[in-house]
């Protein structure tokens, strides 16, 4: 009989279990979906900030040129481009720089030069590093190249590529450009104020009063998320423009300007802080407002101590967030801002309008600077809140108050003709013939097919990305959540991830829509298929409303206790079978949130795809600008209501459909 051979583990020594099946599907599936924002997220912004840093300048000085006479026999000394340049003073030194796709044609360094000349050229690069294009074909290397004037006509030089901060350099020193760091700040912090003072005391009236027809008021403050931010501009234009029935009242001031920018600011971005703030301010504990009015303070100093107080961090929120959506709107200040520029519309100049897209690339990391520091402070604020109610706190119930009651409801009532009057100024400018000479009703404005922007086919498009969008993001997003929320260990995988989940939030549409060109519009990349298909175009709208909706879903999952999983792991269940059986229907709430705040800013969204569609995926949003653009605004504001209206529907549809899906699982609930 032999002795067993037993080994003995050292004390304290850590043993690690090995990965169930559910865990590793799990963790692989949190992979992928890792790998998609880094694909579409991470990837495209480094791709961006690599052509910021790309300069392109012409190097004169690495090309020869040799002419003939007129024989065409005899030719003179060979001299660099540089030097005839020096001689002559044609080509200032600032006009060297170029983009990647820019072109110098040299006969410009000729002034005496005849396509019809019988004079004979030669020319070739002094290096290696010189190229030049005669027509479409590429000359490399030292070698001489001789051509006939008619033929020299055709050649252009090719920028050189070097690597710095010339591009920055070139921004910073250019006054028109970097103005629009200036303006920017301006427009957005002055937005910040009136917005957050309106909506302040607007949730402050729904929550703090007994004002009657508080439900038709909170309607009315969620009705610009339904629109894009270019209708507010549209509206302004009718209103307060060149041929607009208030225009008296700006005093002789120009509305094309920071005026109309910061009035649309006020009102596309009213709901969001609206939101942040009544949420704020329902949070109340009704014993700090008993011990004020025992301790004998006036209401205006319950209303700083107590008030403010307990809502400070719902305004530092809001704050951050108009900041932030103002900052980086494109839509308005296109179509209302004249000659203001902001730095956002200069990304889509500098794009669209001078083909220079390592300079938008610069645009475009100074304008994530302060969007990034926005978010940064908002979820450092948000971090120290701490919790206002606790277990014995009594909900706060407004008194009635005939008088602040009467002030709060003239005050909501201001603010809701504000926000439903523009509104009805742009149905009203979509149904009037000939603005303001026929006032007369017709539907002529709704012939989109007649009108540049991409016709009807554009709105139809629009609710296909809407649809798409609603569906493949709501089951991505939300199984990414539930993923980083109920996944066992596997620490620093569901923190990258998270980390990804946040991006999206602080960068720009525009920043997104120009990183999708330097990365998907590369042959070498492998994706580069689905560039200009409709794909590319929910991708990117995923991808950009993917933080709001992935905290949503998390904040879900985090109600549910974790003794799910393991009670479905003590009875040998499969961790997908819990998830569809028990945390979908749990979660449905979240989830239909989720689907129809990706479809309403599917529908709404301008800045994220506007360098992204093709003649084939043309969008309403999009139509908007064009068609304003081109001059039609009235079937601009006709294609922006009908996004209103659509939006309004799917709404209305959502809840219906809400009630009745709720109904059927959320049973357990009432019991």
């Amino acid at each position: 009989m032999t002795d067993a051979t037993t080994e003995v583990m050292p004390k304290g020594a850590l043993v690690k279990g090995k990965l169930s099946r559910d865990d590793i599907i799990m963790r692989g599936s949190m992979i992928v979906i890792g790998l998609y924002l880094l694909i579409t997220m991470v990837f495209p912004l480094y791709a961006m900030l690599s052509k910021s840093f790309s300069t392109y300048q012409f190097n004169l000085a690495a090309y020869e040129v040799m002419v003939s006479d007129e024989t065409g026999t005899n030719f003179s000394e060979a001299e660099t481009l540089a030097a005839i340049n020096q001689e002559l003073n044609l080509v200032d030194s600032s006009d060297l720089g170029a983009g990647s796709d820019g072109r110098m044609g040299v006969t410009q360094f000729f002034p005496d030069f005849s396509f019809r000349s019988p004079v004979i050229y030669r020319i070739r690069s002094v290096d290696e590093s010189g190229r030049f294009l005669i027509g479409s074909t590429l000359e490399e290397g030292n070698d001489w190249v001789e051509l006939d004037s008619n033929t020299f006509r055709r050649v252009q030089l090719r920028p050189e590529k070097s690597t710095g901060f010339g591009n920055f350099v070139t921004y910073f020193s250019t006054p028109a450009l970097s103005n629009s760091i200036k303006n920017s700040l301006f427009i957005a912090t002055i937005s910040t104020i009136v917005t957050v003072t309106l909506a302040f005391w607007f949730a402050y009236a729904l929550n703090r009063s007994k004002m009657r027809f508080k439900g038709v008021f909170r309607l009315i403050a969620m009705a610009p998320i339904l629109v894009p931010s270019l209708l507010p501009g549209i509206a302004l234009v009718y209103l307060f423009g060149n041929q607009g029935f208030l225009k008296e009242l700006l005093f002789g001031a120009s509305i094309y300007g920071p005026i109309g920018i910061v009035i649309g600011s006020v009102f596309f971005t009213f709901p969001h802080a609206f939101l942040i703030i009544s949420t704020a301010l329902a949070i109340s504990d009704a014993r700090l407002y008993e011990a004020s009015i025992s301790l004998r303070a006036t209401p205006w100093r319950t209303f700083w101590t107590v008030t403010i107080p307990g809502a400070r961090y719902g305004l530092v929120s809001a704050a951050f967030v108009v900041f932030n959506l103002v900052i980086t709107d494109f839509g308005l200040p296109k179509v209302i801002g004249g000659q203001y520029n902001v730095l956002a519309v200069d990304i889509y100049k500098q794009v669209i309008g001078q083909q220079n897209f390592e300079m938008g690339a610069v645009v475009s990391v100074v304008l994530v600077l302060p969007a990034i520091l926005a978010f940064t402070i908002d979820r450092f604020v948000q971090s120290k809140q701490v919790a206002l109610l606790s277990a014995r706190s009594v909900p706060y119930e407004p008194s009635p108050n005939k008088r602040l009651d009467t002030a709060m409801f003239v005050y909501a009532c201001l603010v809701g003709v504000f926000i439903v009057g523009m509104l009805a100024v742009c149905q009203f400018a979509a149904l009037v013939k000939f603005w303001p000479y026929d006032l007369s009703f017709s539907l002529n404005n709704y012939q989109f097919n007649r009108m540049d922007g991409g016709g009807w086919a554009a709105y139809f498009n629009s609710i296909k990305l809407g649809l798409l969008t609603a569906v493949a993001g709501t089951c991505v997003i939300f199984f990414g959540a539930y993923l980083v929320e109920k996944a066992n260990g596997f620490h620093t995988g569901r923190s990258i991830f998270q980390m990804f989940a946040m991006l999206p939030m602080a960068i720009p549409g525009m920043v997104l829509g120009l990183a999708y060109i330097f990365f998907f519009n590369n042959p070498a990349n492998p994706l580069h298929g689905i560039y200009g298909t409709m794909t590319i175009l929910v991708i990117c709208t995923v991808t950009h409303f993917y933080t709001v909706s992935h905290l949503t879903a998390t904040t879900a999952l985090q109600q549910m206790d974790r003794e799910f999983e393991a009670v479905s792991a003590s009875l040998k269940q499969p961790t997908l079978k819990l998830f569809g059986r028990v945390t979908v229907p749990v979660c449905l709430p979240a989830i239909l949130d989720i689907s129809i705040y990706l479809f309403v800013n599917a529908m709404t969204t301008v800045s994220a795809v506007v360098f992204l569609y093709s003649p084939k995926t043309a969008l309403a949003s999009i139509a908007v600008l064009n068609m304003d653009d081109a001059g039609d605004i009235a079937p601009a504001a006709a294609m922006g209501m009908m996004i209103f209206y659509t939006n309004a529907a799917a709404r209305i549809f959502h809840l219906i459909a809400s009630r009745g899906i709720l109904r059927r699982t959320q049973a357990w609930r009432n019991r």
